[in-house]
């Protein structure tokens, strides 16, 4: 049998329209685009879950299940937010291996005991800088190819605080202590990251533009003439890899900037559950 994949889009229908008008892809989109590297595209689907209303959802009709990032917030928790909490504590269940970026990682955490919190340093943007693997990430399949300390494209402002004993605390940075983790629990497994390997430098880009009133005001730029020109540089960089100034200007080295280093651990999830 073929397996069959779902990705789960977290964002709610403000967010998706926020990110079309900036001109950035939908988050489900994004993760289908990674996985269709490695598996057939028509065996990903795609379903909204933070709408009013939902699909009702199969555990059966899936073999692995992807989280994309999200604009919700466990610190400001609602009835959406516990329809995420639900879904993955079924999936945990039915014993469907999971994976996914940012808001994942924070998924996996509360909904098996631990706890998340707004970070007091701010947004973490842009690039997360020097992730380090613990000795446990280090040895871990999903960083099979990964150097111990690398960068990821990233945006959130939540961060995981505490972790359950289920959970393996796999990576972390300065900013964010809890990059990385693995979670066993129930029947399955969920391996999750902070960072974005789904992104590029144009989604970054677009990201920026997103939350420009946020990034000016927590510092993260001195003003709006100094992040649209970073715009300019991402989406200049993005459309031309050659342009090695911009690459060094921006601190942006292969980790990031090659899809075959970035998407190692999406890579190494799918050959070490389903070859």
């Amino acid at each position: 049998m073929r397996e069959k994949f779902l990705v789960l889009d977290g964002y709610d229908s403000n967010g998706i329209a926020g990110l079309k008008a900036a001109g950035a892809t939908q988050a489900g989109v994004l993760y289908k685009n990674m996985l269709a590297h490695f598996v057939p595209e028509d065996s990903v689907d795609i379903v909204e879950i933070s709408h009013a209303a939902a699909p009702e959802i199969n555990f059966g009709d899936y073999q692995g299940v992807c989280w994309t990032g999200s604009n919700l917030f466990f610190s400001a928790a609602d009835d959406i937010v516990q329809r995420h909490i639900d879904l993955c504590l079924g999936f945990f269940e039915a014993g469907t291996p999971q994976f996914g970026s940012c808001w994942a990682a924070q998924l996996s955490a509360v909904a098996t005991g631990g706890r998340c919190e707004q970070n007091p340093k701010g947004r973490e943007f842009g690039i997360a800088r020097k992730i380090m693997l613990t000795d446990e990430g280090a040895r871990h399949p999903m960083f099979k190819g990964k150097p111990r300390v690398f960068d990821g494209f990233t945006s959130h402002a939540d961060i995981v605080t505490h972790l359950s004993d289920c959970a393996v605390h796999l990576a972390g940075n300065a900013f964010s202590p809890v990059q990385a983790l693995d979670v066993t629990y129930g029947k399955g497994r969920f391996w999750a990251i902070q960072y974005h390997p789904e992104y590029d430098c144009r989604e970054v880009a677009t990201l920026t533009i997103v939350r420009t009133d946020d990034l000016i005001e927590q510092g993260t730029f001195k003003g709006k003439q100094a992040l649209d020109a970073h715009v300019e540089d991402l989406m200049t960089l993005n459309s031309d890899g050659s342009r090695q100034d911009i690459a060094w200007k921006l601190g942006l080295d292969a980790d990031v900037l090659d899809p075959s280093a970035r998407h190692i651990e999406v890579k190494n999830w799918l050959n070490y559950f389903f070859d």
